[in-house]
């Protein structure tokens, strides 16, 4: 469970963009959805994301944005010594919509629609 409570002591003020994208920062790979997003890569790599804040909206019972996620990949050949896949790091970038309660700051991260 992902729980974000300095976002709700944030909320509202200049530094909720600046702490849910620090927030964000810190979380482990396997909390988002890295993996699911990848366009021209076949595998997520862990400690590479950052994070850009596109919208926050203010809901009745939950406070959503939508994340921009920046990371890198590879292309997971077959190890052999002649295969030309390349194992250098590539860029991948997805959208993600976090929402958070208000009550809990317990987190939701969902893959937006239009990515991977």
């Amino acid at each position: 469970m992902i729980r974000f409570p300095a976002l709700l002591q944030a909320w509202g003020s200049a530094d909720f963009s600046s702490v849910l994208k620090d927030e964000i920062g810190r979380l482990d790979a396997s909390c988002l959805p890295l993996q699911q997003g990848l366009t021209s890569t076949s595998h997520a790599l862990d400690g590479t994301h950052s994070a850009m804040i596109l919208s926050v909206s203010d809901r009745p019972d939950c406070i959503q944005a939508r994340v921009g996620l920046f990371y890198a990949g590879i292309l997971a050949g077959c190890s052999c010594a002649d295969d030309p896949t390349p194992v250098e790091p590539q860029n991948e970038y997805c959208e993600v919509f976090v929402s958070i309660s208000k009550t809990t700051a317990e987190a939701s991260i969902a893959l937006s629609s239009g990515s991977g």
